[in-house]
């Protein structure tokens, strides 16, 4: 009876955390993958050119590997996760900011 007890409990901690793991940054993933699809489309209507898309795409893959380090230890505290966000918000600015400067497409 112990050991069935031991085990469902062992079981049911490495379910929790699994779920945690996995769901550990959904908003910043939704808010990267948004961000992305702005640069896409700015590109797409000549709102950007190939410099800008391209400083904003590497500014979008520093954040990605900012996450990945955040989540490497299974655990994304809530400071890594507002350095996330704040870094995020930064690079929509710098979109938003691109697309709407008088710099045509070449």
């Amino acid at each position: 009876m112990k050991r069935i007890i031991v085990s469902v409990a062992l079981l049911i901690a490495t379910i929790a955390s699994n779920n945690t793991f996995a769901q550990a940054t959904p908003k910043v993933h939704a808010h990267q993958a948004h961000q992305k699809e702005r640069i896409k489309e700015g590109v797409h209507s000549g709102e950007l050119n190939r410099k800008e898309a391209a400083r904003l795409r590497a500014e979008q893959a520093k954040i990605q590997a900012e996450k990945k380090v955040a989540k490497a230890d299974g655990v994304v505290t809530p400071a890594e996760r507002q350095v996330i966000k704040q870094d995020q918000k930064k690079a929509s600015k710098h979109i938003y900011n691109q697309k709407h400067d008088a710099q045509v497409k070449h």
